[in-house]
């Protein structure tokens, strides 16, 4: 699988064995490794629950996960130690642009930025570059 944009991710639904779960509301990041650290899932039972980028199995149609127990419930814990992707987008990333989405590649590295300068999106390596949320995080 290439890189999976992590604005669609958040258009997917988290499934067991095509059981529906949940789907994601926000990615979980850490800006300074570009790593992502998981998903915020509002799950069936109305309960908000956190799932480790490493126990999910992301591809364009579903972020599937091996067993429920994977989606944890102490959501705050891992929102105190990450930044939320959506508080990101549209937040400067110094000269290049806008940031409109990133990529997620392996592992759950961040490869790619899609930044926004004078109406244009493009892509850009993430190493190596900064950004900040354009507003404060609920954590």
């Amino acid at each position: 699988m290439g890189s999976l944009s992590a604005a669609a991710s958040l258009h997917l639904r988290v499934e067991l064995h095509g059981i529906p779960l949940g789907h994601p509301t926000d990615l979980l990041l850490d800006v300074d490794a570009w790593q992502v650290l998981g998903f915020v899932v509002h799950c069936g039972d109305e309960s908000v629950r956190f799932l480790p980028y490493a126990a999910s199995q992301p591809t364009e149609t579903e972020i599937g996960v091996g067993s429920a127990l994977m989606l944890l419930e102490d959501v705050e814990f891992y929102e105190k130690r990450g930044v939320s992707f959506r508080s990101l987008v549209g937040g400067n990333v110094g000269r290049a642009g806008l940031l409109r989405d990133v990529y997620v590649g392996a592992g759950g590295a961040v490869t790619e930025l899609e930044v926004e300068r004078d109406g244009k999106l493009r892509r850009i390596p993430a190493a190596g570059k900064s950004t900040a949320p354009r507003k404060l995080s609920a954590a």
